[in-house]
């Protein structure tokens, strides 16, 4: 064997290992989202006490830019929230450059007229993207607590009572929601998009919290007691995700945090790929820059449990696994080759078997948030499976854009915060010709997508060339995965005519 196929093996093993490790955390993370879900079968019914003098003032805030297609759907919504009027103040936080400024200051003006506390707030100057405007909100917000909605997020009536108790001790700085999709069925892209989160929603935050460890505020459906937002630092922008960077900051200054599983607030699911990796970028690049903004600080707190610093890395860190997918990824062809060249290497990757075990964990890992949503039974087991391996493959087609988007991240460069465009969708055909936010142009990182899938369609036909007369089929899933993954997502990107 030569150097560079030595240094091949020893890369590949250790990225196996790695991942094992991660997906060792996500499995204490699901033994601990299920034993907390034995404890909660019987949720307790909070109430507010009726009498509005005794309720706080609520700030909500609705962060947007060049939101023109749902303006109207998400000011319908939040005109609805059930909570006295004298009690609500309502700040539309508008940086936006085009007509959609002048729809919302309409929309706002007849609000205001059914008596509704709302304010249409615009910068002179934008700075610091979302964190600066959510900042400049926060100098005149009537409210004791914050609730901030994304453009495209549609609260129930009753959120406030829902959340608003929570708040009943002091150190409670937080209150996170669940995330419901209103398209979950739109497409192969949304539905692989709702498995991932729904693991997110169930799984990992439930993991976390009832465990004392640090979750994080997912930057929208959620509710900040004031107090503890100015206390951590305020809003920042130096990272591209200010939500997980001020939740570090608020409990590294011991504020606790309360997710509620159970009380979802329904979102669309971005329709076309652009935007899905738009909102995959920020949310990658911002997860490095955090850690590279707060590891060390974690770490080295006095009184902090081993097993929380172990899950803050991982959490901080989870961005940084499309890295090691990719690398894997790309190794996994030479590897290949390398194996059917040298027998004497075959204990050495019987060994190597043993890593499926992280396959088996995220497939069991996903499973239980799958069933959370459609139930369980052998049928949707089967759909499960199927629904899993796009997913999966659709997530390693991602890995090259995030894996761009976590080196930026760690390396320090900087970047602007890229909005994810909403286009009003629900499980309806939205046409997309006449859309003024589609982006039209191809990009690098599209072409390196479509070379990487015709890599990898390679890899399957290697499965027939290596391996003698009956070939080499133990990598031929892997291949086929990746070469769907990488199609898909490079297709998508070039040929999406419609939402479809």
């Amino acid at each position: 064997m030569n150097v560079f196929e030595i240094i091949i093996l020893a890369l590949y093993t250790l990225i196996l290992a790695l991942i094992f490790i991660y997906a060792v955390v996500q499995l204490n993370l699901l033994i601990n989202y299920l034993k907390e879900r034995t404890k909660q079968k019987n949720i307790p019914k909070l109430v507010y006490d009726s009498n509005t003098e005794n309720l706080p003032i609520v700030t909500i805030q609705l962060p947007v830019y060049n939101e023109l297609y749902v303006m109207e759907r998400l000011l319908d919504n939040i005109a609805n929230i059930n909570y006295p009027r004298e009690k609500l103040d309502i700040q539309v936080l508008d940086d936006s450059t085009d007509e959609s400024i002048e729809l919302t200051a309409t929309l706002v003006a007849k609000l205001k007229l059914t008596g509704l506390n709302i304010h249409h707030i615009c910068r002179e100057i934008r700075t610091g993207f979302k964190a600066g405007a959510l900042k400049e909100g926060l100098e005149t917000a009537k409210g004791e607590f914050i609730a901030i909605f994304d453009a495209d997020f549609l609260p129930q009536p009753d959120w406030l009572y829902q959340t608003l108790p929570y708040f009943s001790s002091p150190n409670i700085g937080l209150v996170q929601t669940a995330w419901g999709h209103i398209n979950r069925n739109y497409s192969m892209l949304t539905k692989a998009q709702a498995l991932g989160l729904d693991a997110h929603f169930t799984i990992e935050q439930v993991g976390r919290n009832s465990q004392g460890h640090y979750m994080n505020f997912n930057g929208t459906a959620g509710i900040w007691r004031k107090e503890c937002i100015l206390d951590a630092g305020n809003w920042q922008a130096d990272t591209l995700t200010e939500d997980l960077d001020l939740s570090y900051r608020a409990q590294l200054k011991n504020w606790k945090f309360k997710y509620l599983e159970h009380v979802k607030t329904p979102a669309e699911l971005p329709i076309v790929m652009s935007a899905a990796k738009s909102q995959q970028f920020r949310w990658n690049k911002g997860g490095a820059q955090t850690f590279q903004k707060t590891a060390w600080r974690m770490l080295n707190k006095k009184g902090l449990p081993f097993a929380t610093k172990i899950h803050s890395l991982t959490h901080l860190l989870n961005s940084s696994i499309f890295l090691l997918i990719l690398i894997l990824s790309v190794l996994s062809i030479p590897i290949l080759y390398i194996k059917n060249k040298y027998g004497f290497l075959k204990p050495y990757f019987l060994l190597m078997g043993f890593f499926v075990i992280s396959t088996l964990i995220f497939i069991l890992f996903y499973w239980i948030a799958y069933r959370r949503e459609h139930g369980r039974g052998v049928k949707s087991f089967a759909t499960y499976i199927g629904s899993f391996l796009s997913f999966f493959s659709i997530a390693m087609g991602f890995s090259l854009y995030n894996s761009i988007a976590v080196l930026e991240g760690h390396l320090g460069k900087k970047s602007d915060f890229i909005r994810t465009p909403k286009f009003n969708a629900s499980d309806q055909t939205v046409n997309l010709k006449a859309n003024k936010y589609m982006k039209r142009s191809i990009p690098l990182h599209v072409i390196l997508e479509g070379l990487l899938f015709v890599y990898f369609v390679f890899g399957v036909v290697s499965a027939f060339l290596v391996g003698g007369r009956f070939g080499d089929f133990t990598l031929l899933p892997f291949h086929l995965m990746l070469a769907f993954g990488f199609g898909f997502v490079f297709f998508t990107s070039v040929f999406a005519k419609s939402a479809r």
